[in-house]
């Protein structure tokens, strides 16, 4: 564990060094700003509008923040051929992809963090409303969304050795499963064979990232999750994070650093 906390405590501190996480962080003061100047026309749509704007930004964020840090580590360790000392320390493949993978999350999570907090006590302010335990169930589910994004990031980026490829791959298949993932089964109950079991089959193998999205309730304030469904989105989360991280290790493991 000391040497995945080493590694993953590497990620973080790369991380906030880049302008990514600084040029975010001035993003998210402005937005949330913005939003608790909204109550300026006395208007409690207009807010829940901004804020569902907000709301979509600090999503859209956040899937920014973890595919393209996820999506350089390796390709930038081989690229700099820093991987060969690393692995003769001795350090194990799969130690490396659960540092990284540990360091990336970390990260993002904290950048998470910063967002909804900034978010949360603007629009606090200005409506007299903190629904913190709403905040909190938002950030660990869209957190949990996110460690099954950064595993599957990771395993893009051994299969394809550049980094742009991998992210623009992995931010298409994130969006298709957030936007039309949720209405494969609906759309194959109109589609002939074979195409309605190719449909089914894609619908029940995907991860469902769509069902961490609970946006809507702190917008309309329609109140908590049930913390037992919270418990199996997690242990959702969990399971494909691990068959991810665990295909990426037999990916790395077979792969020639060389090339």
């Amino acid at each position: 564990m000391n040497t995945i906390w080493a590694l993953a405590s590497v990620v973080i501190k790369e991380l906030y060094r880049r302008k990514d996480f600084y040029v975010l962080f001035v993003l998210t003061a402005l937005i949330t700003i913005a939003t608790g100047m909204v109550n300026f026309f006395h208007d409690p749509k207009i807010v829940r509008y901004v804020k569902d704007v907000c709301m979509l930004l600090i999503w859209v964020s956040g899937l920014l923040i973890a595919i393209t840090t996820t999506a350089r580590q390796i390709p930038a360790e081989r690229e700099s051929r820093t991987i060969f000392p690393l692995l003769a320390k001795p350090v194990t493949r799969w130690q490396v992809i659960l540092g990284k993978f540990l360091g990336c999350w970390l990260a993002t999570g904290i950048a998470l963090f910063v967002f909804y907090l900034f978010f949360a006590v603007i629009t606090g302010s200005r409506e007299q409303h903190w629904p913190w335990l709403g905040y909190l169930q938002a950030i660990w589910l869209q957190w949990a969304m996110l460690a099954v994004v950064v595993a599957l990031s990771l395993l893009g980026s051994i299969v394809s050795a550049a980094p742009s490829s991998t992210t623009t791959i992995c931010f298409i298949t994130v969006a298709g499963i957030l936007l039309v993932g949720g209405h494969l089964n609906t759309v194959a109950l109109h589609e002939p064979q074979p195409l309605q079991t190719l449909l089914y089959t894609i619908y029940f193998l995907i991860p469902h990232l769509e069902w961490f999205d609970i946006r809507d309730r702190l917008i309309y304030d329609w109140g908590l999750v049930d913390w037992l469904d919270c418990l199996l989105a997690t242990l959702y989360a969990a399971a494909y994070t691990g068959l991810f991280l665990l295909l990426t290790w037999f990916g790395f493991r077979r792969k020639s650093l060389n090339t």
